[in-house]
């Protein structure tokens, strides 16, 4: 990313000044609308306070660091100085997630304390954040650090719970009364509350570099403590890829002494779309370090995993071989998809540098180059770790694209670190970076935009395996996973089914919710690597379909939230050079009515993909329709039980 626009004010005390209580110094901190404000005082403990529109969202919560087992930052505060800013500027995204410009634009304020540490507080319109900097000369041992964030009585939650540090972060969303979670349940983030004001709260985290993931345990009360995973100490191959903590240390890192910490982020979001927009994350990452990224070409992808190498009418047996991918390769040229993956299988496991039988390389490698296919490798993280020398090697002179690494399962600090080493080793080779069995996005795409996107959430891979309900979850996401970043969600099914005549085939997978709740995806997902995860076959037989798939874009200029309501429904508009498109998902059947006002002005063709009138019963029916709209026009739309809607807008 670059900065296009920048504006500098140092901020007077109508933004910040101090408030002097029974010996605490209490500090206020407005956002740039005046909407948010931050009151941050010193004591004994160092805690601070969020109002917005006048309503406390966020109670007195304590802040601290435990330095070397003992040294704790935040305790018995002693302020040196203190300085002010506010920042207004415009990003440019080298991946264009949202948006492809993002306004930067806070107020912040710096206290320099006694003790070698800065503790650094700014309020954005639809956030807080803070983090401590250090500046001791010596390495540091963090033994721990404190956030307990406390919230109103009354506060919901959505909580992704989890019960062991090892996890894909794969998780539904728990919504509960905040207070009633007890005992010792904890969870992954972001998390989301919603407080009794109906303001809402999303708690993640950015610039996680060489420390350890934030989790969040449920405290006493209306509140949430952070958490993290100790240092590895001992590990416990159990094979390829399951590599487990089998003894954690009692400290979270050991570290530079002079350094930032990683931002602690507090999103608020005054209406469920204001959730859809929030970038925070994103802005929050280290700048881009790549000196020329052009590299990086965003796309769609011809996935093999999911659909168990499903093709049918062909004159060859299907399965990991050659003369598979060569058809997965005709497919991805004929339509215009950027790549394919080849996934598990291409490689005896445990050894990248050995090939399985039925796998000619070179033959593969050429045929895409001939037909302008890039090719993408799926790779186990640890047998990467291992022949990680010898695997880069081979992957250059492969000429291959990208790598999707796997199954890490973990967000302790040495996994933490293997992740950038990983997106520097791919950057160096212009390579792109797809993780999988991964942590939520932390800011590391912002550092290198080769991390095109990640997992870390429960997708359509899991109806293979699982029959649990589907299309609430899928409208959950948006709102609480999404906030943190690109998700590969890897949709695209095109055999469809309702709760009630769904059921879970490994070898024969099929979705949950209608046919337009899938093609929606692709304007509501935001994943500038994006799956089609569907049999190439079954594409094939679905030309209507694959006319809205071969043209819509992964990367965005503008993004519009028509509507959105977490866990029941989300319509986005997206628009990408002269193109508008627009997604709609639903849990229950439901109408709706919306116009085209971000249009120009002008006469518009519009394709639009609605579902059937027994998609409720038969998830597959759907009905393709073209006429012509204009700014003025408005549309009803009718969304089944799981149902979706999408669209393709084009100038006359």
């Amino acid at each position: 990313m670059k900065k296009v626009v920048s504006q500098y004010i140092i901020v007077l005390s109508l933004i910040v000044f101090p408030i002097i209580l029974k010996s605490q110094k209490i500090y206020n901190l407005e956002s740039p609308d005046g909407k948010t404000l931050v009151h941050v005082r010193f004591s004994e403990l160092t805690q601070f306070e969020v109002l917005h529109n006048d309503v406390t969202v966020v109670e007195y919560s304590t802040i601290s660091m435990d330095v070397n087992n003992g040294t704790i930052l935040g305790a018995n505060p002693k302020i040196k100085k203190k300085s002010t800013k506010s920042v207004n500027e415009i990003i440019e995204a080298v991946v264009p997630l949202k948006t492809k410009t993002v306004r930067d634009n806070y107020n912040e304020i710096e206290f320099i304390m006694k003790g070698d540490y800065v503790l650094e507080f700014r309020a954005y319109d639809d956030g807080v954040v803070w983090r401590f900097l250090t500046s001791f000369k010596d390495d540091i041992k963090i033994s721990g650090e404190q956030a307990d964030i406390e919230f109103p009585t009354d506060s919901y939650v959505y909580f992704p719970e989890e019960t062991a540090f090892m996890s894909h972060n794969e998780r539904y969303y728990v919504y509960e009364k905040l207070s009633d979670i007890k005992g010792n349940r904890f969870c992954s983030t972001p998390a989301l509350v919603e407080t009794k004001s109906g303001v809402k709260v999303l708690i993640t985290e950015s610039d996680l570099i060489d420390y350890a993931g934030m989790w969040l345990k449920a405290d006493e009360g209306n509140s949430l403590k952070a958490i993290f995973p100790g240092v590895a100490l001992k590990e416990e191959k159990k094979n390829d890829r399951d590599v487990a903590v089998s003894e954690y240390a009692d400290y979270i890192a050991v570290t530079k002494g002079a350094r930032s910490f990683p931002w602690r982020i507090l999103a608020i979001a005054e209406t469920d779309a204001d959730l859809i927009t929030n970038q925070l994350s994103f802005l929050l990452g280290e700048r881009n370090v790549i000196e020329d990224p052009t590299w990086i070409k965003p796309g769609k992808v011809s996935w093999d995993w999911w659909n168990a190498m499903n093709l049918y009418g062909v004159d060859f047996k299907s399965g990991v071989n050659t003369k598979s991918y060569k058809y997965y390769i005709d497919f991805a040229s004929e339509y215009g998809i950027e790549y394919i993956i080849l996934d598990e299988g291409w490689y005896e496991l445990g050894d990248l540098m050995t090939l399985t039988p039925n796998i000619n390389m070179e033959e593969i490698l050429s045929y895409a180059k001939q037909k302008d296919v890039g090719v993408i490798l799926w790779v186990i993280w640890k047998t990467l770790w291992d022949q990680w020398d010898e695997a880069f090697d081979q992957f250059e002179k492969w000429e291959i694209k990208g790598i999707k690494v796997d199954f890490m399962q973990r967000d302790d600090q040495w996994m933490v670190n293997y992740y950038e080493k990983v997106a520097q080793e791919c950057a160096k080779r212009k390579l792109l970076v797809d993780f999988h069995g991964a942590y939520k996005p932390a800011g590391l795409r912002s550092k290198y935009p080769n991390v095109i996107t990640r997992e870390g959430l429960r997708g359509l891979e899991q109806n293979k395996w699982c029959d649990l309900e589907v299309p609430k979850h899928d409208v959950t996401l948006p709102f609480i996973r999404m906030v943190a970043g690109p998700m590969d969600y890897t949709p695209g099914a095109m055999v469809n089914a309702q709760k009630d005549n769904f059921k879970a085939i490994w070898n024969r997978p099929m979705s949950q919710g209608t046919r337009c709740h899938q093609l929606a995806m692709y304007v509501v997902y935001e994943s500038p690597l994006q799956m089609l995860a569907d049999s190439p076959s079954n594409y094939y037989g679905e030309p209507e379909c694959m006319e809205f798939l071969s043209v819509v874009p992964t990367v965005w200029d503008t993004t519009i939230v028509i509507s959105a309501k977490i866990a029941d429904n989300i319509v986005v508009a997206r628009k990408n050079g002269d193109e508008w498109y627009i997604g709609a998902m639903t849990d229950a059947a439901k109408d709706l009515t919306f116009d085209f006002s971000f249009l120009d002005d002008g006469n518009y063709n519009i394709q639009f993909y609605r579902d059937g009138i027994n998609a409720d019963r038969y998830a597959s029916d759907f009905i393709m329709e073209k006429k012509t709209v204009t700014k003025g026009d408005k549309i009803d739309i009718h969304l089944a039980t799981g149902g979706g809607w999408a669209a393709r807008i084009w100038k006359e």
